[in-house]
């Protein structure tokens, strides 16, 4: 097993990337026949709610965790969630899932949508720099 830094989490839904501002997080990669992953997300109770009904729907989903540096992509799931625990004022999101095969290639890909977009050449670096940090979601993505 495998033990990584998780930095940040979103939610991918159909209307676009759902952040969720994390306390602490851990993703273990299992390194078995399954190819199985854990994200444990150590957060501000106030978003329980949302990963109580995930759990109770046993509802599968996308999710993208940048893992171990800020600038790293970042790297997509297909989880669902196996348990929530309260800790005091925070909780513990525990989900279990696979890392998706198709890692995509962000920064060309949002270089792409820039020059389509026909964004000028003086405001081009800007733009990517800006969308590079903050990462909106990509129309191919």
């Amino acid at each position: 097993m495998k033990t990584f830094k998780m930095l940040s989490f979103d939610l991918v839904t159909k209307d676009g990337i759902q952040p969720f501002p994390l306390v602490d997080g851990i993703i273990i990669n299992q390194e078995n026949s399954h190819q199985s992953w854990i994200l444990e997300l150590f957060m501000d109770r106030q978003y329980r709610s949302t990963f109580d009904e995930l759990l109770a729907n046993a509802t599968v989903f996308n999710v993208r965790a940048v893992i171990s540096f800020p600038d790293n992509e970042p790297a997509p799931f297909k989880v669902v969630v196996h348990t929530v625990q309260e800790i005091g004022e925070h909780i513990s999101v525990l989900l279990k899932g696979t890392l998706k095969t198709k890692r995509s290639k962000y920064a060309e890909q949002l270089l792409a949508e820039l020059l389509a977009e026909g964004v000028t050449l003086d405001k081009l670096l800007d733009r990517f720099s800006h969308d590079m940090k903050e990462r909106p979601k990509l129309k191919n993505d």
